[in-house]
């Protein structure tokens, strides 16, 4: 295949007229406008990608730190620090995610000691520490007692016969005394109808019908203010950023009430709001949508890698990414998390639909990594989902520092506040320049391609190192098939 500059944006074009006619999402001057709007703020800032070091333990993380910040990271993301269920033998991931206790943290990944050397590690490497935090529920533990107090009387019992140990551990508040009781949490029902919002966030999470779920916390002043004081003992130590898990599932009161001017002064903070699309979907319109409209904070992408999924099928075009945010299919930059998988997608069976090809996800970092806007997200684990890639080792461990995340991390972080242009958008084909500083060639199809186009310097591909000289004014490119190129 052979591409011209001549037809470089006729797909682009097709497409945006598809979208706009069948979404009725924005004009192009409303598009434009707010473009111009937050085009400014967008250059201020500092370049950000983050490695979700998804259960990760901290002294693990603590070990990794030079490589981190080596790579080009600039803040990692790290499970929940509070105190969950743990065991000899271990536990599963999804039990971080089920608190028992804000005051002290003490689970799985390690304790208060373990999470304070942590971050004292990734910030002599310029490294900031993101926080995942649970507001919105306490652990399961119906299986062994009826009672809603955490944390449980054995818990307190043992806080009191090991006092020096948990005192050395304590973040805020009197370990003599429950943090939570009966009164502080609503009346219980499962989740059935997860298209009501009412139901969705008052309702309790339940792994089925025989499952109690996880009890949900009522929206009251002493709930907000153990919430409030555990998100400034974690800002005390020199957590940077938060991650707010299932924030689709809090009120906007809830929210608006915890994540308050003195908590976010400074603050890199972000929901987890999974929908399925943008903003045509329904989903969009009646939880991402009033979060954006009545919040400050930012979210992850979910539409932007719904349009990125669908563009890497057989079927699917890459002139979508272009410039999705216009067609209402990506969120604002400055509000944006973007990746190519979170930790739900491989390691839930209801998402595990949406595992990109993994020829495919490289393609889609490229993308990510390659594209203005959005805050980054890299992810990697320790294999609790025993998925394999196409070499027989565990996908997603060594990912994050593989030489190809690195270039690419490079390529962003040189980039970065530049102006995005599209040169070529064809099905499948996606060529755009960053400013004067970069391009970045992304090839989906089978065979290789030859691109040619206007230009005005020589280039180098920051991954083989290769050399590009112009002829007549034109970069002449070779791409392989299911490859990508980010020059420089």
């Amino acid at each position: 295949m052979n591409y011209q500059i001549d037809t470089r944006t006729a797909d682009y074009e097709m497409f945006k007229s598809n979208a706009l006619a069948s979404q009725n999402v924005v004009s192009k001057e409303s598009c434009e406008e707010k473009l111009l709007n937050h085009s400014a703020s967008q250059k201020s800032e500092k370049a950000n990608v983050i490695l979700h070091a998804f259960d990760w333990p901290y002294a693990h993380i603590a070990q990794n730190a030079q490589v981190i910040g080596e790579m080009g990271y600039r803040s990692v993301l790290v499970s929940p620090p509070m105190k969950s269920f743990k065991h000899e033998d271990g536990t599963q991931w999804w039990q971080r995610y089920q608190p028992q206790d804000y005051r002290v943290i003490d689970n799985q990944l390690g304790n208060t000691e373990h999470f304070i050397a942590m971050t004292k590690a990734l910030e002599k490497h310029g490294i900031r520490v993101y926080a995942d935090v649970v507001f919105n529920h306490m652990a399961n533990e119906a299986y062994q007692r009826s009672d809603l107090q955490y944390p449980c009387a054995a818990d307190i019992k043992r806080y009191d016969d090991q006092k020096e140990e948990y005192q050395s551990q304590i973040l805020f508040g009197d370990l003599s005394e429950p943090l939570f009781r009966e009164e502080h949490f609503v009346d219980a029902f499962s989740i059935k109808d997860w298209k009501d919002p009412w139901e969705v966030q008052n309702g309790r999470i339940t792994g089925g019908a025989t499952d109690p779920g996880l009890p949900k916390l009522k929206v009251c002043d002493y709930v907000i203010e153990q919430q409030r004081s555990y998100l400034k003992a974690l800002k005390n130590i020199g957590v940077m950023g938060f991650r707010i898990d299932a924030a689709k599932h809090m009120t906007l009161d809830h929210l608006q009430r915890v994540w308050t001017a003195d908590i976010i002064e400074n603050m890199h903070i972000f929901g987890e709001i999974i929908t399925d699309g943008g903003t045509i979907k329904e989903e969009y319109q009646l939880f991402l949508q009033p979060y954006l409209e009545k919040t400050t904070l930012g979210a992850y992408d979910f539409p932007l890698f719904s349009t990125v999924f669908q563009a890497f099928q057989k079927e699917g075009s890459m002139a979508s990414l272009i410039d999705p945010y216009c067609f209402g299919l990506a969120l604002l930059n400055v509000r944006a998390i973007t990746f190519a998988i979170t930790h739900d997608i491989p390691n839930n069976d209801t998402f595990k639909s949406l595992i990109l090809k993994e020829e495919d996800e490289w393609l889609a970092y490229s993308y990510i990594l390659g594209r203005d806007g959005g805050v980054p997200l890299v992810y990697t684990d320790l294999n609790p989902s025993n998925i394999l890639s196409s070499n027989g080792k565990p996908r997603w461990i060594d990912s994050w520092k593989d030489p190809r995340m690195a270039k690419m991390i490079q390529f962003h972080n040189y980039v970065h506040g530049e102006p995005m242009a599209p040169i070529i958008a064809d099905k499948e084909i996606l060529v755009f320049a960053r400013g004067e500083k970069g391009i970045v060639v992304i090839n989906k199809s089978d065979s290789e391609v030859l691109v040619h186009f206007e230009w005005h310097k020589e280039m180098r591909d920051l991954l083989t190192g290769c050399n590009y000289e112009l002829e007549s004014n034109q970069l002449n490119l070779a791409v392989n098939s299911k490859s990508y190129l980010m020059l420089v």
